[in-house]
């Protein structure tokens, strides 16, 4: 029997959050170099990806000249497996620019802790990603907290520091 090959997933990074590096001499956080191939290495991630790093910002110093840089990363690509690491800030905001490509599985992900904290739910939103981005139709989602929302049918909870279904 053969095997069919998998698609190959486009990650594209955009900085926040998952990203930062704690600066200890500046008591301040940065967007650091993406930690996103270190961790699907350490997961053993074994379906093929390829990373394209097309920002390095916090989501809140993200505008539409970088969000046009996104859209411009994902629907020049021929990949229909997108994954999206980004600020949960603005991710709404990225996901609603990112709406009018179509043929392509979006799935937009972040962390609420940097990934190279010990606690953080980095890895685990990633994982989410990864599989949602297998399974789910065409179109943009938002992967956080253990649930897959419609891109447009989600918010931020600020006060709670989670990712809701729009009431």
């Amino acid at each position: 029997m053969l095997r069919k090959k998998l698609e190959e997933i486009l990650i594209v990074t955009t900085g926040g959050t998952i990203d930062k590096v704690y600066f200890d001499q500046k008591s301040d956080y940065q967007v650091g170099q993406t930690i996103i191939g270190g961790l699907l290495r350490e997961a053993k991630v074994t379906h093929p990806y390829r990373i394209v790093e097309v920002r390095q910002k916090d989501s809140l110093d993200l505008d539409d000249t970088d969000r046009r840089a996104i859209h411009t990363a994902i629907s020049g690509d021929l990949s229909t497996l997108v994954i999206v690491t980004h600020g949960t800030d603005t991710m709404t905001e990225t996901a609603s620019y990112l709406s009018d490509i179509k043929g392509k599985t979006i799935v937009m992900t972040g962390s609420l802790a940097p990934a190279r904290f010990a606690i953080t739910d980095a890895m685990f939103n990633v994982g989410m990603a990864i599989a949602a981005v297998q399974t789910m139709q065409h179109g943009v989602y938002i992967t956080m907290n253990g649930t897959v929302f419609p891109a447009k049918s989600v918010v931020k909870n600020t006060e709670m520091n989670r990712f809701e279904s729009r009431s």
